[in-house]
């Protein structure tokens, strides 16, 4: 007999008789990520990763090179800012907070730059202030990405990006119908 048993005797626990298996249906599960194929951005896709974490930015590249896509690194975003001018990426991984100029400044000065407006930008951080988020997004950031994050999530932003040719392009603002005031007679 084990402790167990000895314990729930002491206290005047009957075992219960054993009750036959039920065969319940198994509950229909969503669809697992796993089964569903993903979809990469074109072979050769360039990504800038800005950040100022080399485990963040080895991850990242690792990830998206795995997959077909080139990456530009930067571990800040004044040097960030000069790869992208440099090497014209069609997607940016730019992390928030950052040593000198911070990740908003950078997206601000992306969006400013006729040449650089249209890349879709998702940004990073390891701060959980729902905050930056909605600042992110209003100043011009397509996505918003909280570290640590996983290869999945890495992959299902991106693939949120991509037109119909597997190009990532800016998110579109979803447009709100204007409410028709009923009129009187």
């Amino acid at each position: 007999m084990g402790i167990l048993d000895t314990l729930k005797a002491l206290f005047g626990h009957r075992p219960e008789a054993p009750r036959p298996a039920l065969q319940a249906e198994p509950e229909p599960l969503p669809e697992d990520r796993r089964r569903r194929a993903r979809i990469n951005a074109r072979e050769g896709t360039r990504v800038l990763i800005i950040d100022d974490s080399k485990t963040i930015v080895t991850v990242l590249k690792k990830f998206l090179r795995s997959a077909g896509y080139e990456t530009i690194e930067a571990l800040d975003a004044e040097a960030g800012l000069v790869q992208l001018r440099q090497h014209r990426p069609e997607l940016i991984f730019l992390d928030i907070m950052l040593p000198g100029m911070n990740g908003f400044a950078a997206l601000r000065a992306i969006r400013r730059d006729s040449q650089t407006r249209d890349i879709p930008v998702i940004m990073m951080s390891g701060n959980e202030q729902a905050m930056e988020q909605f600042f992110g997004t209003r100043i011009g950031a397509d996505d918003f990405m909280k570290k640590p994050f996983s290869r999945h999530e890495v992959f299902f932003r991106i693939e949120r990006l991509l037109d119909d040719a597997l190009i990532p392009r800016r998110a579109t603002p979803r447009l709100v119908e204007p409410q028709l005031e009923p009129t009187g007679s």
